[in-house]
């Protein structure tokens, strides 16, 4: 038997479904899945045949939940930005790429990447239960669009045990809470049967746009020998609701480790009012540290959607004089070489001569400071 999602983006498996399944799958068969869904959706005659010619070239599915927190009189509206499809999607500049971070250059077997030496990407499927319209991986999600089986990912667990210095197994995708609780129990099993693997950590937008999948099954499914850690997606303080709260808090009284990261859109999150109330927002109320605030990517069609980097590091800037620490992402560039992930700054040193330094404040006053310690 394959566990899978089947075309109607339903976990399918060969248990009877609980009544907690029941409420996320129905969140889902009530939302968009195929193109003709957006028909139902209260979009004007041209908007609808722009949208359609999108998501032909995209997949589209957005969970009811999330269509649900959409305003709809208003065009710019936020969450409707990040799903809806847009023409300017199929409008492809010179020097965007299918594979902007180099998942595929780095994969040494299928569903696997291995870019840092501790560390390696497990593609557990490649469906998700929304699909944003600025994702980097929208080109593997829509060409190859497989989910779970337990062949496809014998070569990669393989490649784990083979492999001692990998200390970290990261859970992406696809959305890996996306697959039925007795899939994610078999991966979670194979991996911490691993004994040189210490941590596992899964990448997913599910605690956002379908935080009705995390049931008390999903949190037992994950919960074993290896310290855990979640990484969720909220980009705008909009998308924190009562649902997602009580999503997080499931999945923090599991005892797993919260983390965010956003990705700064043109449009959605870059002003510093927009930022800086996600980020309270996700620390004070949800228990999520804010980790890493991506600078766009360069995924194709979604020059529309990228800030320039100055734009990023002013907002960065910005965000450190008005937020404490633990609320502060760190505004990063995921190299497209494969590079990884830097930080862009900004930088508060001005100048340097010998052991002292000059120093910008957060207040934007320059100070000096000179080095004292014991070394010759």
């Amino acid at each position: 038997m394959t566990s899978h999602l089947d075309d109607a983006g339903m976990a399918a498996d060969d248990e009877r479904a609980s009544d907690d399944d029941t409420k996320w799958q129905g969140d889902v068969r009530a939302g968009v899945r195929q193109v003709r869904d957006l028909d139902s959706l209260p979009l004007s005659p041209a908007e609808r045949a722009a949208a359609q010619a999108a998501a032909t070239r995209h997949k589209v599915r957005i969970p009811k939940a999330y269509l649900d927190l959409i305003d709809w009189s208003d065009p710019a509206d936020p969450i409707r930005l990040q799903v809806i499809p847009s023409p300017e999607e199929l409008a492809e500049q010179e020097g965007e790429l299918d594979d902007p971070i180099a998942d595929h250059a780095f994969s040494p077997v299928p569903r696997l990447t291995h870019r840092h030496a501790g560390r390696v990407l497990l593609f557990a499927t490649y469906q998700c239960a929304v699909y944003c319209r600025f994702c980097f991986r929208k080109e593997s999600l829509t060409s190859i669009g497989r989910g779970f089986s337990r062949e496809a990912l014998e070569p990669a667990f393989a490649y784990i045990e083979a492999h001692p210095e990998i200390r970290e197994v990261i859970l992406t995708g696809g959305d890996p809470l996306s697959l039925p609780d007795k899939a994610l129990a078999e991966i979670r099993a194979r991996i911490e049967a691993v004994p040189h693997v210490r941590l596992l950590r899964i990448h997913t937008r599910v605690p956002v746009a379908l935080p009705s999948r995390v049931t008390s099954g999903l949190v037992r499914s994950l919960q074993g020998r290896l310290m855990v850690t979640v990484v969720t997606h909220f980009n705008h303080a909009r998308e924190i609701t009562p649902a997602t709260e009580q999503a997080c808090r499931a999945l923090r009284h599991g005892g797993f480790v919260l983390l965010n990261q956003s990705v700064l859109l043109k449009g959605v999150n870059d002003t510093v009012e927009v930022l800086e109330e996600l980020c309270r927002e996700l620390m004070y109320r949800l228990g999520v540290k804010p980790y890493y605030l991506h600078h766009g990517d360069l995924a194709r069609g979604m020059a529309h959607r990228r800030t320039t980097i100055a734009e990023g590091q002013a907002l960065a800037s910005a965000l450190r004089a008005r937020l404490s620490g633990i609320c502060n992402p760190v505004y990063v560039l995921d190299l497209p070489d494969g590079g990884g992930k830097v930080p862009l700054g900004p930088s508060y040193v001005e100048a340097r001569d010998g052991e002292t330094w000059r120093i910008r404040g957060q207040d934007g006053e320059l100070r000096t400071y000179t080095e004292l310690s014991g070394d010759p």
